[in-house]
């Protein structure tokens, strides 16, 4: 619910559990009081603000008061040049070369729904579930015009917010930031939550105590990135899984980005999140507008495991599209780590088989089934079949998969170009680089220029023409390599500062275009495993790969990590051979599908190279985790132990939402002689019921605080999978 007081001139957002206030002060400033427990909307918090002459702190024009200063007040969007000395939300450059905006409420407006954001991925719901706040800033000498978009989906405790720039002035002007979200706290006592990683580790859990200056995560790369995640959360020192306030926040974006904390000298700390500063320079001419992308924040006063649950429920519920978002994803076997590039329809065809008659429900053909495609230095860009490497055509080979019962999907990466291709021989200047430069290979691949219409559609006409040919039901979209050098022959120089923003708006209309054309298909994200694993993707895509590592050990904490934003089912989770092909580890063949179950599950792997013995548990896991997969996908999880906390286990639980059923998992990391016992403690049971465990019925309450003691490992990596059972 949203609610003005006019006599206070503040705006109050509530949901279920929380508060977050806003108030235009004596001067027109847009101040922000309060975000937390759930305070009395007739109240005015800008009281508790203290005012006090604090030398080199500037104080506005039009006041007396030496103690009103916009260096240490809480701002709702705070800009550059104007007397706030902290990390800005944004900074225009005008035609004089200023670069001052004073930003001063105009007008509001209150209605039922969700806005949607033009050419972007957003949150959405209907009239009955949320409502939406725009508030107007405009410059105090120019018409520059800043909208402030806020939704507040109450069930969920979800509050997001985005912006848009408008440019009524008669000048042309440069955008030179401009964040999505800016969020002030009067004190600094937080910790800092974020997802670090690498290509094929991504998504690591690390705490940082904030200090006074600036910490900054971000990426440069023209995707999220597989080093940072766009999400942070903001937690008091004491916060943990089930206790503590905390604060996500997270950008529905897909390309370079900056999030920025800073504590200053007052001990106050400020939270920015948006585009990358360093690569938006976005000129905007009279009339012109640019809006950025959306941020989706949260409040837990029970620790992360709160807040994840309320993530978990708005994205499934209110990001997700597509008829799969709550409906059975096939469980796949991929060919990529059975074949790489060395494969004919018959070798692929003979894995269909295997996996058919072990009960798996589709074959996705990898790389390689295209132009000139026999190694990772050609071929890109060329989106036909190459029938003579098949040998036969897409559509006989799709039919002879589907005669076994079995879907059919298939691997894009439309984003990218080799040297070696027809496209290239045509079209050279598609191609991102700098005239007169050699350019910066990867993967000897180049990225097409998505910033141009023309470039898209003709992508889009090729992968029509692949899918229409044959009953196509999941589409794999792969991105294996970052931007540099960028350059576009069709941006001015006046305009090649916004050629990364315009990429990504670029690659949201194609995706937008086959998502809505094929609404039937299964689209799995992919950027080298989960190098875009964001918000911004998911709304095209209801799972991705969670990462290229598909050692069961490693992704106990590329899967824990994840989970604190994502759902579990988004995550692409495959079984895969041993020695592992990325750390060379072994782990037993049922800890490998434990692990893989916390996910949208499938095999990457030969079937047909793995002992008899090993397909039978294929065919146990695949009927197994069909029973579970309801858990996995709308259940709520419960990280019960942490990958990096020592245990010597990592542990974790999906339970229904009626608390009818759950599953509990468990993953040995160590083994010890003379061994201690080792329990776990299930939560979100229902208080007074009976749950049976392994063969063990007891009450909710003794199984929540007296645990589950797990049997003594036999052998390295074992794990554990129990379904939980109330009794009537």
């Amino acid at each position: 619910m949203i609610k003005f007081n006019e006599k206070l001139k503040t705006f109050t957002l509530e949901t279920k559990k929380s508060s977050y206030q806003m108030k235009v002060d004596e001067l027109g400033y847009l101040l922000h009081t309060w975000y937390g427990k759930k305070i009395d909307a007739n109240d005015d918090l800008s009281d508790v603000i203290l005012k006090v002459d604090r030398g080199f702190s500037g104080n506005p024009y039009e006041t007396m008061d030496r103690g009103y200063s916009l260096d240490v007040l809480p701002q709702e969007y705070s800009t550059y040049g104007n007397g706030d000395y902290r990390v800005s939300a944004i900074e225009v450059i005008h035609p004089d070369g200023s670069n001052v905006l004073d930003l001063k409420y105009q007008e509001h407006k209150i209605y039922r729904g969700k806005y949607a954001l033009d050419g972007l991925p957003a949150f959405f719901w209907n009239e009955e579930d949320g409502e939406t706040l725009v508030i107007t800033l405009k410059d105090t000498l120019t018409n520059i015009y800043i909208e402030l978009y806020y939704g507040v989906l109450e069930k969920d405790d979800i509050i997001t917010r985005a912006v848009r720039i408008v440019n009524d002035s008669k000048d042309k002007v440069s955008v030179n930031r401009a964040m999505s979200s800016c969020l002030d706290f009067i004190d600094g006592r937080f910790d800092c939550i974020h997802f670090y990683g690498k290509h094929a580790m991504e998504r690591e859990f690390q705490r940082t105590s904030l200090s006074h200056g600036r910490f900054c995560i971000g990426s440069s790369r023209g995707t999220s990135s597989h080093h940072h995640n766009p999400f942070v959360i903001l937690a008091r020192p004491e916060t943990t899984e089930v206790s503590g306030d905390c604060y996500g926040m997270g950008l529905v974006y897909s390309g370079s980005f900056e999030i920025t904390a800073e504590v200053d000298q007052v001990n106050q700390t400020r939270v920015v999140a948006g585009v990358n500063g360093e690569q938006f320079f976005y000129v905007l001419s009279s009339g012109e507008s640019v809006t950025l992308p959306e941020v989706v924040l949260t409040y837990s006063s029970h620790g992360f495991e709160e807040m994840t649950h309320h993530y978990h429920d708005a994205i499934r519920n209110h990001l997700l599209r597509g008829e799969y978002v709550h409906k059975h994803r096939p469980i796949l076997i991929n060919n990529w780590e059975a074949t790489y590039f060395d494969f004919t329809g018959e070798k692929i065809f003979d894995i269909a088989k295997k996996a058919s008659s072990l009960g798996i429900e589709m074959l996705v053909l990898d790389d390689g089934w295209f132009g000139q495609r026999d190694d990772d230095c050609g071929g890109l860009g060329d989106w036909y079949v190459n029938e003579k490497k098949l040998g036969c055509t897409l559509k006989e080979l799709v039919d002879k998969i589907n005669g076994l019962g079995m879907k059919f999907g298939i691997w894009f990466e439309p984003e990218m170009i080799n040297e070696k291709s027809n496209l290239y021989q045509l079209h050279p200047d598609w191609m991102v680089r700098v005239p007169g430069r050699k350019g910066t290979k990867a993967r000897e691949q180049y990225v097409l220029d998505y910033t141009r219409k023309d470039v898209v559609d003709e992508i889009e006409k090729m992968m029509r023409s692949i899918i229409d040919s044959a009953n196509i039901e999941y589409i794999k979209w792969d991105m294996n390599r970052s931007l540099a050098a960028v350059y576009s022959a069709q941006l001015s120089p006046e305009h090649m500062g916004e050629f990364h923003y315009r990429y990504v708006l670029g690659l949201y209309s194609l995706l937008e275009r086959l998502t809505q054309r094929y609404p039937h298909i299964l689209f799995e994200g992919c950027s080298g495993g989960g190098g875009r694993y964001d918000l911004g993707m998911m709304y095209f895509h209801p799972q991705i790969w969670c990462s290229d590592d598909t050692d069961a050990i490693e992704r106990l904490k590329i899967q824990y990590g994840s989970s604190f934003l994502y759902p579990i089912g988004c995550a692409g989770s495959h079984v895969s051979a041993v020695p592992n092909h990325q750390t060379g580890r072994k782990t037993p063949f049922e800890t490998r599908a434990t692990v893989a179950m916390a996910g949208s599950f499938g095999y990457e792997l030969d079937l047909n190279k793995v002992s008899e013995k090993e397909q039978e548990a294929v065919k146990a896991q695949v009927e197994e985790y069909k029973r579970v997969d309801q858990l996995v996908h709308e259940g709520d999880y419960y990280r019960l132990n942490s990958p990096y906390d020592h245990s010597r286990c990592c542990a974790w639980e999906f339970m229904s939402k009626d608390k009818e059923e759950g599953f509990l998992c468990a993953v040995m990391q160590q083994l010890e002689a003379n061994p201690s016992p080792v329990y776990i403690y299930p939560r979100g049971l229902e208080e007074g019921a009976r749950y049976e465990i392994n063969g063990t019925i007891r009450s909710a309450s003794t199984w929540m605080n007296a645990g589950v003691l797990l049997p003594v490992a036999v052998e390295e990596y074992q794990s554990f999978r129990w379904m939980i059972r109330k009794v009537k």
